[in-house]
């Protein structure tokens, strides 16, 4: 594989906090310490030669998610026999999933799925799974790889969103110019593409570490992050692994208070049935 390329965001970062990986591309994943502890990082990375053209960027495609399953399950196989379990940090720099006809009909579903079901996996066996954004977030992908986390950070610097689609694909579907959509991200929380304006405001993210250069960190920079991560994971070894704490804080309360009552009344029809 040629990996001679421009290395992502994504990438740089794995390397800042983890040093050289121990895997090729497209998903690579370094083990190495965090706090008082050694962690694992996984990064979806650019693959230039990947066998699926839709997949040669840091998207999450058949094979990226096949692989960063892999990643999450050698560490829930050598620690099961352990009392304490290793974090895990996914480092989300992600465009979107691959979709494709050769996807489709390989079942890219199934990829993205066991991702997620491999995160969750180790979430519930007691991994502290933290999820630190540094790019992109986007679809699919941010779904496959960090957001089954228990604590999602997210570096506050240019070109770290989170969102379904890309501005220009949700501009073509809603028949809206890109400017118009900004506008109405400032009023409608779930649209807008800003962190602090929109995904912070849902309640899903537990913190935004500012004063952090995403493209060039000093080594102070770093330090900070990794302080971050560390203090994530030990919040996340308390209280409950279900992610319905998400909905517990004082944003979510105000900005999801809707959807929190449906819940509710679901949950009641449900018991009473």
């Amino acid at each position: 594989m040629n990996d001679t390329i421009s290395p992502s965001r994504g990438e740089r970062w794995l390397r800042v906090l983890a040093g050289e990986p121990a895997s090729a591309a497209p998903v690579r994943h370094a083990d190495a310490p965090l706090g008082q502890e050694t962690a694992r990082f996984i990064a979806v990375v650019p693959d230039a030669d990947n066998r699926f053209p839709r997949a040669r960027e840091n998207v999450i495609g058949l094979e990226q998610g096949w692989r960063v399953a892999q990643a999450v399950r050698e560490v829930i196989v050598a620690d099961a026999p352990t009392s304490k379990r290793r974090p895990i940090v996914a480092i989300v720099d992600v465009k979107s999933q691959a979709y494709g006809y050769r996807e489709e009909m390989l079942g890219i579903h199934l990829a993205c799925a066991a991702a997620v079901d491999a995160y969750a996996s180790a979430r519930l066996a007691g991994h502290p799974v933290i999820a630190l954004i540094v790019g992109p977030a986007m679809s699919g992908a941010f779904l496959a790889h960090g957001y089954q986390a228990d604590r999602i950070l997210a570096l506050d610097a240019p070109g770290t969103m989170v969102h379904a689609m890309g501005k220009e694909a949700a501009a073509r579907v809603t028949r809206r110019c890109v400017e118009a959509l900004d506008a109405l991200g400032e009023t409608i929380t779930p649209m807008s593409y800003s962190l602090t304006g929109g995904f912070a405001k849902l309640g899903l993210l537990d913190r935004l570490i500012e004063d952090v250069d995403a493209d060039m960190p000093t080594g102070a920079q770093v330090a900070k992050v990794q302080a971050a991560l560390a203090e994530a994971a030990v919040s996340a070894r308390t209280g409950s692994r279900a992610l319905s704490r998400r909905l517990d804080s004082d944003t979510a309360r105000t900005t999801r208070a809707a959807s929190i009552e449906v819940r509710r009344r679901l949950a009641m029809q449900w018991d009473t049935v």
